[in-house]
């Protein structure tokens, strides 16, 4: 039984439970693919003949991702729309207000977004077979709205042919130093992860912690490959908050980099996906979620992305340390982590000098 939309929508506004959501479950009969089960309808996924992603990850990973759900399924024509997590949010609220349902499945790096867009009814439930391997904390209550596709974490970078090892940050709090001024790189404002490591290292480093950084005046970008290209070539000289699979990526193709995992931990957030409700592909958007969260979908976006799954049985990245072996810092309470946005946003804002 498929989750009615509208329905659905009224009652989370109201805040009154849907008796319809506890009869949803897993279809009885999943059909066995090549390295995953479906729930969906095959010959109907492929006559909807396309299938598009709204996501925060750089464009030429998303086209790898895609063109390896498109090598199982080759009559699916994909497309995507890449922006920042507020921007992103902010363009499919605009597009549902206006009635435009163009989106298939979104991925947002900002649980606070995510947890909105249930509430506004802006998901469509579906329970694939495959999420029966995830953590009950990676994935929506109840079920089927959405799971964490990937997770993400924020640590210190340098290069190290500009930066001598000897004098690198090792703590959060030696990016303090007066030394570092005008020299030091962080994401904007509308990042889910610059959001989590500002709300994770607050209380640990304590209140003044970012009104002392903001006197070293970082420079904000808007995606981690400008961040990342500005160390290689010399115009900064550290990244705070330095997204791990972006140095993955960038140490691949021999960069010179170092990757700093700060004692006090380092702040992760999931990557988050779910299936926009009204969208125009629905059964296209089933199977993809199906491929997506198996382990050959959950490898497919490690090796295209360089992301780490939150499936027990997909390794780490190539080149990546594992999951268990970081100290993660994450929210614990992400209703908490929704609510502190706006102030966030105009704090980070202010820091920034909202330049890029």
């Amino acid at each position: 039984m498929k989750f009615v939309a509208a329905a659905g929508a009224a009652l989370l506004m109201i805040g009154l439970p849907n008796w319809c959501e506890a009869q949803v479950k897993v279809c009885d009969s999943p059909r066995q693919m090549e390295g995953f089960k479906t729930c969906a309808n095959i010959e109907k996924a492929e006559a909807d003949g396309a299938f598009t992603l709204y996501s925060t990850d750089p464009e030429q990973g998303q086209v790898k991702l895609l063109a390896s759900f498109n090598k199982v399924f080759p009559t699916i024509n994909t497309s995507y729309v890449r922006l920042q997590a507020g921007a992103l949010y902010a363009k499919v609220l605009s597009e549902r207000q206006g009635k435009s349902y163009l989106v298939d499945v979104i991925q947002i790096s900002d649980m606070g977004m995510i947890l909105d867009f249930q509430k506004r009814g802006g998901f469509r439930q579906y329970i694939s077979p495959e999420m029966a391997a995830f953590k009950p904390e990676y994935k929506s209550q109840p079920e089927g709205y959405w799971t964490w596709g990937s997770i993400i974490m924020g640590g210190i970078a340098y290069n190290p042919n500009n930066v001598p090892a000897a004098e690198a940050p090792k703590t959060w709090e030696d990016l303090l130093d007066p030394k570092w001024t005008d020299a030091v790189n962080v994401k904007v404002s509308n990042s889910g992860l610059q959001h989590g490591i500002w709300y994770m290292l607050k209380p640990i480093l304590g209140e003044d912690y970012f009104k002392k950084f903001s006197a070293i005046k970082p420079r904000a970008f808007d995606s981690y490959v400008q961040q990342y290209g500005r160390l290689v070539d010399g115009q900064d000289k550290i990244i705070m908050g330095a997204q791990y699979s972006g140095y993955i990526e960038f140490k691949a193709k021999g960069a010179p980099l170092a990757f700093v995992f700060p004692e006090t931990g380092v702040p992760a957030v999931p990557e988050t996906y779910g299936i926009v409700a009204d969208g125009p592909h629905p059964n296209a958007a089933e199977l993809f979620m199906d491929w997506f969260l198996s382990p050959v979908g959950q490898q497919a976006l490690s090796e295209a992305l360089l992301l780490h799954s939150p499936r027990a049985d997909v390794p780490a990245p190539a080149g990546g340390v594992p999951l268990k072996d970081m100290k993660l810092l994450t929210p614990a309470d992400w209703n908490a982590f929704e609510k502190d946005r706006p102030e966030f946003a105009k704090e980070w804002d202010r820091i920034v000098g909202a330049r890029r």
